[in-house]
């Protein structure tokens, strides 16, 4: 599966030109390779400068051009945008969906019921290429359309295999996450100010500390608990600064904040 083949996407928003910028700016798609379809000229216009490759108002189009196919558009849009080309899919199509909430059954049948789908929860990071996706594959995908998705998606970011049933989790956590961290880093920017520093000082100490906090979990391989243990000397600032945080429930809160937004994209996925 190293050939990458020609990949369209249906709707063209910033979700889906990040992934394509991704795919052209790490040299697995040529531009050429690449055509996106979205109902909006302006939408098209920009996905078309930002990526560099032919764009259409015709679904009809990038099904007859491309095998690979990202489905990009709102929830709400599956039907609209699936009912006229229904009939083209069959099982030589790959079917990569970023619906957030919409399930595999849902997507099989929007697409004809031969074609192989695959769903994926993406994040905005991805956006810059730090993305965190989950994605799982339907019944007729194949390992090699496995390979090829986590190829795709790693191009923006990590890319995470799960079972259908913990999509929603993954939504929980790295989908809904980022939230949580700007929320996270504007409150300490806030404690930066109050502590004198000014507002933009504050705000890029804050983003690169968990920047940094980050990447000292990946790349070093330890527990977060221990890292932490390594910055709190006895007697310290930092023990000091932590006790607060247990003191206000910031670990509980972001326990719940996972386990909400999870029962939420639980309850979305049912409606």
């Amino acid at each position: 599966v190293n050939e990458t083949p020609i990949i369209g996407f249906i709707g063209a928003g910033r979700m889906a030109a990040a992934l394509a910028r991704g795919f052209v700016d790490s040299g697995l798609v040529a531009p050429e390779n690449l055509i996106a379809s979205d109902p909006v000229p302006t939408g098209r216009k920009a996905f078309g400068q930002a990526v560099g490759c032919e764009t259409t108002d015709s679904n009809a189009e990038v099904l007859a051009k491309a095998k690979v196919i990202f489905l990009a558009f709102k929830p709400h849009q599956l039907d609209e945008a699936t009912e006229t080309v229904r009939d083209q899919f069959d099982g030589s199509y790959l079917v990569i969906s970023i619906l957030a909430g919409v399930r595999l059954a849902k997507l099989d049948e929007a697409c004809g019921g031969l074609a192989r789908v695959v769903r994926v929860m993406p994040n905005t990071p991805a956006l810059v290429g730090e993305g965190a996706c989950g994605y799982a594959l339907g019944q007729a995908a194949t390992a090699d359309d496995g390979e090829l998705v986590k190829r795709l998606l790693c191009a923006v970011g990590v890319a995470y295999e799960v079972k259908e049933s913990l999509i929603d989790a993954v939504t929980g956590l790295s989908g809904s996450g980022p939230a949580y961290g700007y929320t996270i880093i504007e409150a300490l920017s806030d404690g930066g100010v109050a502590a004198g520093l000014s507002r933009d000082t504050a705000t890029r100490l804050a983003a690169q500390t968990m920047l940094g906090a980050a990447k000292m979990v990946l790349e070093t391989g330890k527990h977060p608990g221990e890292l932490k243990d390594m910055v709190c000397s006895p007697g310290g600032t930092t023990i000091e600064g932590v006790h607060e945080l247990e003191e206000g429930g910031v670990r509980n809160a972001l326990i719940n904040a996972v386990r909400s937004a999870t029962e939420r994209a639980v309850e979305l996925g049912q409606e």
